[in-house]
């Protein structure tokens, strides 16, 4: 009988490379203060939990949600952490599940930028989704002051980022979600920090951590995907319950040759996080990104590019024969539905995204749904729009989101421009009141008390002024 010809494993790691890495984790984890963090950090990370609060509130009436509430209820674990957008409270390891979901559900939410030019941008992790759901349940559980609350959010955030974007991009592309991967440690890290951790409970807790780090890009375009998010906010309080009552773990957990950078990647770039904690922070440099549209963020230059070719040369839908779309392949990769059948599958469909701006001049969440995506308009539209793989896209780098369009119309002429980057990244940022904006459409759309949602922006405003999160809390239950 013949055999098949051995398989190639990359080798394992060099046990001396990055030797005591998971513990220089843990100590940035506890001992970095409120004090170490620039002002202009926190009003960036400001802005990032009011987005993530807002996308809670509309992520708790998909239809997700109301599995998820159906769900908890069959736990029926009492407790006093809220689940944002309604009525209940729960064990806070259930409600950060519960509200990471809900923040992840219609892909709205915050996207990581990549440092080096082989680490696709966009691709690397969903920041907030995983760790604001834990370190918001813990605080407010726990009676942490605000300012406690958004620094264990900031170091969690900046441990996410760095551990993304130290591995090796075959993570990513090989079918790993690193939201769902990368997410355990920001939520661990956010909630050992605000628990007091020593490092060897911190150690373990990021030990435990990584052995729940697990999810899989095939889900992309289904429910599982915003679970992946509230899975990993979950696991990070998990983690840090076992280590607290003394659970055991390896102190090596990111570095061992079978540890978390290696099993999941093949390998990783030291330097990319070793010394980079909090030195630059994430949210400053290379920055995290607000979403401007409920879809994938690979979608956004050219949405943003798409908007600006109608506005300036007064495209309309009747005029156009043909859309050409040029990325380069790992975006093409990501946006896997060319023909999408549903609402989720329209958030990974480049051809819905600028089939959608051609028809009604905007895409928001009202626009994301399965009705208006098998439209018949809209299937004709999708029909036009010729998604590939471009060459000057491809040059330039995967750390950008180079988006090529031109756009022919019937009278034989076309239009056409580039874009490297949509708006909400650090190269074309939303303002406060921008985030303000898109907050209360969310809320809005969750049919949320416009009074309650103005109290909740004035708060999150001042939140290192709060004694506790006793006053917002309730401004986010029904």
């Amino acid at each position: 009988m013949a055999h098949s010809s051995p398989q190639h494993f990359t080798p394992e790691l060099d046990p001396n490379v990055g030797r005591g890495l998971t513990r220089d984790v843990a100590d940035f984890v506890i001992s970095t203060g409120f004090d170490d963090i620039p002002a202009d950090i926190l009003d960036l990370a400001k802005k990032s939990i009011l987005d993530g609060f807002g996308l809670a509130l509309a992520g708790s009436v998909a239809e997700s949600g109301s599995i998820i509430n159906r769900y908890l209820e069959t736990i029926g674990a009492p407790g006093k952490a809220i689940v944002i957008g309604t009525d209940m409270q729960t064990a806070g390891r259930f409600a950060a599940f519960a509200n990471g979901v809900a923040i992840h559900a219609d892909d709205f939410d915050d996207t990581q930028l990549a440092v080096a030019a082989d680490r696709v941008y966009g691709l690397l992790t969903h920041p907030t989704a995983p760790c604001l759901p834990a370190a918001f349940s813990e605080a407010q559980v726990r009676g942490f002051s605000g300012r406690e609350f958004i620094t264990a959010y900031v170091i969690g955030i900046d441990v996410e980022c760095k551990i993304a974007e130290a591995i090796s991009p075959r993570h990513y592309q090989h079918g790993f979600h690193a939201t769902a991967t990368c997410g355990p440690f920001a939520a661990a890290s956010a909630v050992g920090h605000l628990r007091n951790f020593n490092r060897d409970t911190m150690v373990r807790a990021l030990g435990i951590a990584g052995s729940q780090s697990g999810g899989l890009r095939e889900n992309f375009g289904t429910m599982t995907k915003p679970f992946h998010a509230g899975r990993a906010a979950e696991s990070g309080i998990v983690a840090c319950d076992l280590a607290e009552m003394g659970w055991t773990a390896t102190d090596k957990i990111l570095e061992a040759p079978r540890g978390f950078f290696q099993a999941h990647g093949g390998g990783y770039e030291v330097d990319a996080i070793r010394g980079k904690l909090g030195s630059p922070w994430s949210f400053g440099d290379p920055g995290i990104s607000i979403k401007p549209h409920p879809s994938g963020s690979l979608t956004h230059p050219g949405m943003t590019l798409m908007l600006d070719l109608i506005a300036e040369h007064g495209i309309t839908a009747g005029e156009v024969v043909k859309i050409d779309v040029g990325t380069n392949h790992n975006m093409l990769n990501a946006l896997i539905h060319h023909r999408p059948q549903d609402e989720l599958q329209a958030k990974f469909s480049m051809e819905f995204c600028i089939a959608i701006l051609l028809l009604e001049g905007q895409a928001h969440l009202q626009e994301f749904t399965d009705e208006i995506v098998l439209r018949p308009d809209v299937r004709q539209m999708i029909e036009r729009i010729n998604f590939h793989v471009h060459p000057e896209a491809e040059k330039a780098g995967y750390d950008k989101m180079t988006t090529v369009i031109t756009i022919h119309r019937k009278n034989g002429t076309f239009v056409t421009g580039r874009s490297d980057f949509g708006k909400g990244s650090p190269a074309n940022p939303f303002s406060w009141n921008e985030v303000g904006e898109k907050f209360y459409r969310c809320a809005e759309f969750a049919r949320w008390p416009r009074k309650k949602a103005e109290d909740i922006v004035g708060l999150v405003e001042k939140i290192e002024s709060l004694d506790s999160l006793e006053e917002l809390a309730p401004l986010l239950i029904s």
